[in-house]
């Protein structure tokens, strides 16, 4: 809730108390923004509500309250609509104040969290030996725009990349390696990613075929596991260089992650077990330790049990999440954990977050978040694919937007017959490309599958980031035709007279509430509609009002509304990892 709407309820609350008693005390007034402008800007509902508990009509009760409710700094004098909505239309010479307090405000107007918390977000994960791809590009985005917005919001933000650097895969990748290129195994570098990543391919196939290539590579893992020194190097050489590949990627995205990889949680698996043991939760089904579940049951109706330990003694993922997600409450005292991964994968996380409440080891005041997301599929509403049915490489996506943007901004120079460097158009492709890829992602509500489509992507007039970054260029081509320094325009009295001025000055004054909601309930689509919606108006402002040719004082409070645009539109799009450009 922004100020102005905090304020109006705390007014609201007041005069329905004064109208009708201590006992409607902490009533919720039900304060919205308004469906249709012209009816005002926020609409109470609250009467409506009311009117059976009172006994009255409720165009009655929002008589009553009005009487009472004293907005009159804020507001024009409240009218009643319909059944008994209370319309308020915010007084032109307070939004005026509003727009003039947060000029010299680097954070516009949005108050830090009050009580800012240890938080943790776990994205991007990828798993070593094998190249990032498509389907990692959603929770890699994602999951940094989110952290981006906590930490804006003053919280204490651990960004974690919880990699698979671990188990039965890197036995069978060693032992296949040993076989047919032993020297990837001890010198650095001898392989590239790709290569890697074959060789994965053909030591799984290896290892679903041939029974004794399988007991060689598990004997391998207990070498590991016991920190044999051959192997340890091994895996080390493996894991660096699927690390170098992962931040070229990392590099092209702007995304700052720690790693922390199953690995590291491997020596605290034995405890997790022990400790289940101890709680009494667990149950030996057919050799495995398993902890049975509620709500969860297989084809045949039976309960489902959450596996800790397997029949031979080996863990899996849910023991090495169980032990990641007791390090970060114990060690991390962290106090939301955010899991950004894809749906389905909502069990899993339900289901071991049930097992660790089970054991007593979420505190109260520790909130344990999935925050899952669709599929990105091809044009043809199928998962996205390369012509041989692979996943297609993260690193060839990327290129591919950077390489459409730089074609596309060569034809518009062309038609526009400018002449610019080849550096300038290097670098306003490739902030297009990465941009439009993080926006068309984070625009979509991150629960439904979206279509990838270059062509939709970097249109300059849909909702893209390419419109965005374009409106963000335009004001900055005004401060550049009038030889304008925004930094130096000072604090400056905004005056608002025209209708696009207003709906302006309205939408900058949103942005609070928008980023609020979004640290909630995270989900950066919101703060990606309120973006385009900003652009739009600014358009329309732009199209109807003069602002070089205006008057003074006219001229300068333009210049105000044209600067205040460009800086929340560029805040608002850093939060989302998205950088700016001056020219396009």
């Amino acid at each position: 809730m922004n100020a102005t709407q905090e304020k109006l309820k705390v007014q609201l609350e007041h005069a329905i108390v004064a109208a009708f008693g201590a006992d409607l005390a902490g009533v919720d007034p039900i304060l919205v923004s308004a469906s249709n402008p012209k009816f005002g800007d926020y609409q109470a509902n609250v009467a409506l509500s009311l009117s059976k508990k009172l006994g009255k009509q409720p165009r009655a009760i929002a008589g009553a309250i009005v009487e009472k409710l004293d907005v009159s700094e804020i507001c024009e004098p409240p009218e009643i609509a319909g059944p008994g909505f209370i319309n308020l239309k915010l007084k032109t010479v307070y939004l005026e104040a509003q727009l003039n307090e947060i000029q010299a405000d680097p954070r516009l107007g949005v108050p830090a969290a009050k009580t800012p918390k240890r938080e943790i977000v776990d994205f991007s994960s990828p798993n070593i030996a094998k190249e990032m791809h498509v389907g990692h590009l959603r929770s890699t985005i994602i999951g940094d725009s989110i952290a981006r917005i906590l930490e804006f919001q003053g919280h204490d933000v651990l960004r974690l990349n919880h990699v698979g650097d671990w188990g039965t895969q890197f036995g069978m990748l060693i032992t296949y390696l040993r076989e047919v290129y032993p020297e990837a195994l001890t010198t650095a570098n001898a392989l590239d990613i790709g290569d890697l990543v074959t060789f994965y391919r053909k030591a799984k196939q290896r290892f679903d075929a041939d029974a004794t290539f399988q007991e060689t590579a598990r004997q391998e893992v207990v070498r590991l596991q016991a920190g044999a020194e051959d192997t340890l190097h091994a895996w080390k050489l493996l894991c660096e260089q699927s690390r170098q590949e992962f931040q070229v990627i990392y590099d092209l995205l702007d995304i700052k992650l720690i790693e922390r990889g199953e690995s590291f949680y491997n020596p605290l698996l034995l405890g997790v077990v022990e400790d289940l043991e101890k709680s009494g939760l667990l149950v030996e089904n057919q050799g495995a330790k398993c902890v049975f579940l509620e709500g969860f049951t297989n084809r045949e109706g039976e309960p489902l049990p959450l596996i800790v330990q397997k029949s031979d003694g080996g863990y899996n993922y849910a023991t090495t999440d169980l032990a990641s997600l007791r390090y970060r409450i114990q060690q991390d005292e962290a106090k939301r954990i955010i899991y950004v991964t894809d749906s389905g994968q909502g069990n899993h996380f339900a289901q071991f977050f049930q097992v660790a409440r089970k054991a007593g080891w979420i505190p109260d005041d520790v909130e344990l978040v999935h925050v899952p997301f669709g599929l990105v599929l091809g044009e043809d509403g199928k998962r996205i694919k390369t012509r041989s049915g692979d996943s297609v490489r993260l690193r060839d996506l990327l290129d591919e937007a950077v390489s459409h943007a730089h074609a596309d901004l060569k034809t518009r120079l062309q038609k526009e017959e400018r002449q610019e460097t080849e550096e300038f158009i290097n670098e306003v492709a490739r902030v297009v490309g990465i941009s439009a890829v993080k926006y068309a992602d984070l625009s979509q509500n991150r629960t439904s599958n979206y279509i990838f489509s270059y062509d939709k992507m970097l249109d300059l007039k849909g909702n893209t980031a390419p419109y965005m970054l374009y409106v963000y260029a335009r004001i900055y081509g005004i401060s550049r035709k009038g030889d304008i320094n925004f930094k130096e325009l000072g604090n400056n009295a905004v005056l608002l007279q025209h209708e696009t001025e207003l709906a302006l000055a309205k939408y900058l004054l949103q942005l609070d509430e928008v980023i609020s909601s979004v640290e909630q309930e995270l989900l950066p689509n919101r703060l990606c509609e309120y973006l385009f919606e900003l652009s739009q108006k600014f358009n329309q402002f732009y199209d109807r009002c003069p602002i070089l040719q205006a008057e003074e004082p006219q001229r300068t409070s333009r210049l105000v509304l044209c600067d205040l645009t460009a800086r929340t539109l560029k805040l608002g799009l850093s939060l989302l990892g998205i950088q700016v450009l001056e020219r396009m």
